[in-house]
């Protein structure tokens, strides 16, 4: 498989007042180009992710707003999957590729989202969980449902949820983009105010402004990194439906078709961008993209075998706790952070993995370095 990060962008993430929806679009679509050194018309298909920019800003039609960027206006689309929508739509965009439709294809994802109160951003959440049988519910208090029964099972305390936090945080120090450069400690994040018990508001990724693009390609180009491997997979919308809450199905499943294609093994990716929403969240994640095994992702955390330095470094960018969480935008910049970190030769294979709703799709990537 031939698809290469021909270019890569992303804006700064965290409450940008003085930015539109379209502003966000516009600085990703023109940062990519300028970054791949390309001429806009080499760009022959868009892919455009983006949760609920209708209910955020009033505004739908995105394919179409979009490619009206390009004088030669290329054909495009919009891709929806939740918290998973930038995943979905890079899946979009290496199917196309695959298929000898294009070469060369743009995805950008973005997500304006503090142009509501918070009351109303939780609400157009909530949108991605059952409306027939989680009306009412939170996100924060879905998972809190995962992470009492994960603490249950397996005996994950309170300083191993926090452990996550306070890594990601200090991670995201070094990331400029990164919506929070604040460092927490372990009691700090415990005693944080309660949002769903077990979960505290340091447990939490923010309401998040920003965007990010790629251009892929099917052209062999020196130097830059290559997409070995992606997954995609679905779970019940519900919690009710699930077969177990101690781990996200979807996700296993979405891993063992990327690693298949790639070839590899968890044991050969040294850097990986999982989908942090919770804390709760990552520690699901490391144990079923198959990093630890089930049950030990929580005092791994605290050993510090997921931060730089360690067994697999997790997050290095901040997460979506630290980095944010403009929704629309998160599977993309997840892939751009990787792509970067590879073309500077920092690793050999890295992973990202983006989830929608409480588990119901997920996506993974696997990129290496030429």
């Amino acid at each position: 498989m031939n698809i290469f990060v021909a270019g890569r962008y992303s804006t700064k993430v965290g409450e940008l007042w003085d930015l539109s929806l379209a502003d966000l679009f516009v600085e990703a679509v023109n940062g990519v180009i300028n970054q791949a050194e390309l001429e806009p018309p080499q760009i022959e298909a868009v892919f455009v992710a983006s949760k609920a920019a209708g209910e955020f800003n009033h505004q739908l039609h995105l394919n179409a707003l979009v490619s009206q960027f390009f004088k030669h206006q290329p054909p495009a689309m919009r891709i929806e999957g939740a918290c998973a929508s930038g995943g979905l739509a890079l899946i979009a965009a290496e199917q196309a590729l695959l298929s000898g439709q294009y070469k060369t294809v743009l995805v950008v994802g973005a997500e304006k989202m503090t142009d509501v109160g918070a009351n109303r951003a939780t609400e157009i959440l909530s949108m991605a969980a059952s409306d027939d049988l989680e009306r009412g519910s939170t996100f924060p208090g879905l998972y809190a449902l995962l992470a009492e029964r994960h603490m249950a099972e397996f005996g994950t305390t309170r300083e191993q949820l926090s452990a996550v936090a306070v890594k990601n945080h200090r991670q995201a120090l070094n990331n400029p983009l990164a919506q929070f450069h604040q460092e927490f400690n372990l009691e700090q994040v415990s005693c944080s105010p309660m949002i769903a018990s077990p979960l505290r508001l340091l447990d939490c990724s923010p309401i998040s402004d920003g965007a990010a693009a790629v251009i892929l390609t099917s052209k062999k180009i020196k130097n830059k990194p290559r997409i070995i491997g992606f997954g995609h997979a679905q779970d019940s919308l519900d919690l009710a439906h699930r077969r177990t809450l101690t781990e996200l199905v979807a996700t296993k499943r979405a891993t063992e078709q990327a690693l298949a294609m790639a070839k590899l093994t968890p044991q050969e990716i040294s850097l990986a961008e999982v989908h942090d929403c919770f804390t709760i969240a990552e520690i699901f994640a490391i144990e079923d993209l198959g990093f630890f095994k089930k049950g030990d992702g929580g005092r791994a955390t605290l050993a510090g075998e997921t931060a730089v330095g360690g067994k697999v470094v997790v997050n290095q960018s901040g997460g979506l706790k630290a980095f944010g969480h403009p929704i629309g935008a998160t599977g993309i910049k997840q892939l751009v952070y990787v792509a970067d970190q590879l073309e500077q030769d920092r690793c050999q294979y890295g992973l990202t993995h983006n989830v929608g709703g409480s588990g119901a799709t997920a996506v993974v990537h696997i990129l290496s370095k030429q």
